[in-house]
């Protein structure tokens, strides 16, 4: 199991999940951009690929970086009134704030979400920089889904939480771990200042997990884990006693 620790920002401080291991892709923005962010394209997949009656879905996958909510509302309002679901498939360096402003624009919008790791068929044999020109533009295309290895860390908790029917596959894994104060410009964050915004986005993050409808002992276990401390894994017996997923329709 890979550990993750996660990095509280806002402003210039972020809150972010780090798998030991990540992709890597080009910036997707301009100047400033990091590698790895998170990008948005529809995919087409055979019939019930992404679920009973679906077979388009939107792909999120990447690190949700600052900008992120800003190429998500511009892919949904690409697609004129479809309500596809998205699949997210987060890692690196997520943005947990603006990961939770993601749920949010699901709600608004009323979408379903779920986790997978979408497979672009044109991508097969293709090096990573070179299917990320596939995938830039939006798509469509056609794609499957897989779901070996996994992992549904603690950004990507976030945004799932703002499905209005939320879903996750048999046999990912939902993981969450501790958080930690980074400044990319300043990285000597005092130890005040670090107790005092690990407690702000602690009660930020309960606050809005109780208004998506997700139980707030999802933040009470990563308080409880510890900076560096031991990623706790949530089993699948307790994804809907916590509300991760939602009753099948």
């Amino acid at each position: 199991m890979p550990s993750i620790r996660m990095i509280i920002v806002s402003g210039l401080l972020a809150l972010a999940a780090l798998p030991a291991q990540a992709q890597q892709r080009p910036p997707i923005g301009t100047f400033g951009s990091p590698p790895d962010a998170m990008i948005f394209y529809v995919a087409h997949g055979a019939a019930d690929a992404c679920g009973p009656g679906c077979s388009d879905w939107i792909a999120a996958e990447g690190a949700v970086q600052w900008d992120s909510y800003k190429r998500r509302i511009a892919i949904l309002d690409r697609q004129a009134g479809r309500k596809l679901p998205v699949v997210i498939h987060s890692w690196g360096a997520s943005n947990l704030k603006v990961a939770s402003s993601l749920g949010r624009i699901l709600r608004d919008r009323g979408l379903d979400a779920t986790a997978g790791d979408t497979q672009v068929a044109a991508c097969a044999g293709k090096p990573e920089a070179e299917c990320f020109t596939l995938k830039r533009p939006g798509g469509p295309l056609d794609a499957g889904l897989s779901v070996s290895d996994l992992i549904c860390d603690f950004a990507c908790v976030l945004t799932l939480a703002g499905g209005v029917h939320r879903s996750l596959p048999q046999g990912a894994k939902v993981v969450l771990g501790s958080r930690s104060i980074r400044n990319r410009l300043a990285p000597n964050v005092s130890a005040e200042q670090r107790e005092s915004l690990t407690e702000y986005f602690g009660d930020q993050h309960r606050k809005y997990l109780n208004e998506m409808g997700i139980a707030p002992e999802l933040v009470a276990i990563v308080d409880g884990i510890g900076e560096g401390g031991r990623p706790v894994v949530i089993p699948p017996t307790d994804w809907a006693r916590l509300h991760i997923v939602t009753p099948s329709p």
